[in-house]
């Protein structure tokens, strides 16, 4: 079947989550003093990403809530388990004022959406939450590119699970095999949405390789090729 829709992830592929991580969280250490509690910055960044995939991890297992996560990042990054949920939250805020000025789209994340615009319809399917990924999007001007806005917890199940690729797909109202995903993991987006009966397509921009059974592209400019047929498409990509 054509491939008539594509599902995209958001984070580390259309958004240059990575980049702005960093530097909010080496402003918001300036500003907060905590610089010097670190050896070097790449360390406090590595502790906040290790503490991130703690909680989120948490989260996802429905054992705390939103914001009980970014509490407990909070804690766990500072030190301080007995930081107030009040004094937790205005950390955690001021924070988001420092990464949320750093947000950008990746440079080919605008220029892939207009070529494929009259082609293909396009929604969202991510794990972050609705709270996250709406103000996103609309700060970055692309919310209303999308048919839909997809995001896990508030459907209740997450990639790789094959049932939240299938209610992305029932957004669109197309069945798996007429829908992509793209996505910056290898097994929770591409693998994921391939068993799942989409056709998953692996944005590894750092060009890590390996993974021959996954379609592979380094850049989302290798798209748009890919989908007009001048690859192997359905087989490994030879891209990158």
């Amino acid at each position: 079947m054509p491939i008539r829709a594509i599902l995209w992830d958001v984070d580390d592929t259309l958004f240059d989550y990575r980049t702005a991580d960093r530097a909010g969280m080496s402003h918001h250490l300036r500003a907060e003093g905590l610089a010097g509690g670190f050896p070097s910055a790449d360390q406090a960044l590595d502790r906040w990403r290790e503490v991130t995939a703690l909680h989120w991890e948490r989260f996802s297992a429905g054992e705390t809530d939103w914001q009980g996560q970014r509490r407990d990042r909070v804690r766990s990054f500072t030190g301080h388990a007995s930081l107030s949920d009040a004094d937790a939250d205005g950390w955690f805020d001021r924070y988001l004022v420092h990464y949320e000025a750093a947000w950008s789209l990746f440079p080919d994340a605008l220029p892939v959406l207009d070529a494929l615009a009259g082609e293909y319809r396009h929604a969202v399917l991510t794990n972050a939450s609705i709270q996250v990924q709406d103000r996103k999007l609309r700060t970055l001007g692309v919310y209303d590119r999308f048919e839909a806005v997809l995001c896990g917890p508030e459907l209740g199940v997450a990639k790789p699970f094959a049932e939240a690729f299938h209610r992305g797909c029932e957004a669109l109202g197309l069945p798996p095999g007429e829908v992509l995903y793209v996505g910056d993991e290898p097994d929770i987006d591409a693998r994921g949405a391939a068993e799942a009966g989409l056709t998953g397509v692996w944005l590894d921009r750092a060009g890590a390789g390996g993974r021959p059974e996954l379609i592979r592209i380094t850049g989302l400019d290798q798209l748009p090729a890919l989908l007009r047929g001048d690859t192997r498409f359905g087989a490994s990509s030879t891209f990158g």
